[in-house]
């Protein structure tokens, strides 16, 4: 059964103003059945690159592989361009020729200069992530909802991650399989290799060590004592993990230096199921923590990029968001309910003075006050998406 897809609408309005669109994101995201049920209506080929015939004829000689792969189509599908070398150019040459290309990456390296160059006003990139919570509902075909059913499903995808084929199979310790084969792929695939990172036991512990140590401050230097690692492999590992969508660093939001946090990211992981197989952790009650990693994979899912508020004082908000309205902390709770707030919420409040505040919940009761001129919403992480 295929399920519907956010980005649809964003897709289908590009199509017409630009001659490649790109869709990047994790392995198994979705991708390449997305772009397929596109496809449908198109005068359409289909292009996988690992496929080393096709890789090396569009590497070697651009004009053949034109010929065999692009002639009589109104539309190609070239699927995983980050095997290749020399895309960028490549790309151009097909853009100036006027055909029109749908392509993929599974990693971010597509939007490095060495191919992003290339293709300045030719392309639009779209991020697909895994499932969100709404795609999950519907791949669930869960229409109905009362708040022992939301929560259910929100436990199980917070527990497992959106990945569709997770996400599709019922029994659990075949998600659990699915999500270790996947992590294995992304490592030994799309990080190493992509990377050229030999050490893949190295590669592995430093992941455990990062899924062990979600949402923390990152602290290069603990990091690379801790797994006595060089300052140069810690950075190199971090930066592939996240061209390659496993994790996120975080920023601190910040606007006086001298009193707010200013440098140290924190870290998150994409796909809290991908999160729990690395770290083997599969929680009945999730901690604080991985509900507040799920909450910030969601934010990106729709389109946000989160930051976070430290003072030196120690009063920290979650997340800050803009939205029309402005700056927008964003409290994550556990069980929180409308009533006190918190001394470092209404430490922000006062310091910027935000029209509008949220506290998402897993188990609390929704509603609304007011601290001065900002109203605070109490709400779910179902609910986020319309109330934000």
């Amino acid at each position: 059964m295929y399920i519907e897809r956010e980005i649809k609408d964003k897709f289908m309005k590009l199509l017409d103003i630009y001659p490649i669109v790109t869709l990047v994101g994790v392995r198994q995201s979705g991708k390449t059945t997305f772009l397929k049920e596109q496809m449908k209506s198109q005068d359409s080929s289909y292009v996988l690159f690992d496929d080393p015939d096709a890789r090396d004829l569009f590497e070697q000689d651009i004009k053949k592989f034109e010929k065999q792969y692009l002639e009589s189509h109104e539309l190609t599908v070239l699927d995983e361009v980050q095997y290749c070398k020399d895309a960028g150019r490549k790309l151009k040459y097909l853009a100036e020729k006027k055909r029109k290309l749908w392509v993929t990456s599974s990693s971010e390296t597509i939007l490095g200069k060495e191919i992003l160059s290339y293709l300045v006003g030719r392309v639009s990139i779209i991020r697909l992530y895994p499932f969100s919570l709404a795609e999950f509902l519907s791949a669930h075909n869960q229409k109905e909802l009362i708040p022992s059913i939301l929560k259910r499903n929100i436990w199980e995808h917070m527990t497992y991650g959106g990945y569709p084929k997770v996400v599709t199979t019922s029994d659990i310790e075949t998600k659990k399989t699915i999500l270790k084969d996947l992590c294995d792929t992304m490592i030994l695939k799309d990080v190493a290799q992509t990377f050229s990172i030999d050490d893949i036991r190295t590669l592995e512990e430093f992941t455990r060590y990062l899924a062990i140590n979600m949402g923390c401050s990152l602290s290069y230097d603990k990091l690379s004592n801790d797994m006595s690692l060089s300052f140069q492999t810690v950075k190199k590992y971090l930066d592939a993990m996240e061209k390659s969508y496993i994790i996120a660093r975080v920023p601190p939001f910040s606007t006086n230096k001298s009193k707010e946090i200013t440098k140290q990211p924190k870290l998150y992981f994409i796909d809290t199921g991908l999160r729990n197989i690395v770290a083997k952790e599969f929680q009945n009650d999730p901690s604080g923590t991985l509900f507040e990693n799920y909450v910030f994979t969601e934010l990106l899912k729709l389109g946000y990029s989160p930051r976070y508020w430290r003072t030196k004082s120690k009063a920290e908000v979650d997340f800050v968001i803009e939205t029309e309205t402005g700056i927008t902390p964003i409290e994550i709770k556990i069980n929180k309910s409308p009533g006190k707030i918190e001394r470092s919420l209404r430490s922000f409040i006062d310091t910027y003075n935000p029209r509008r505040a949220f506290i998402i919940t897993y188990l609390g009761q929704k509603g609304t006050m007011t601290l001065g001129d900002c109203k605070i919403t109490f709400t779910d992480a179902h609910e986020m998406k319309s109330k934000l």
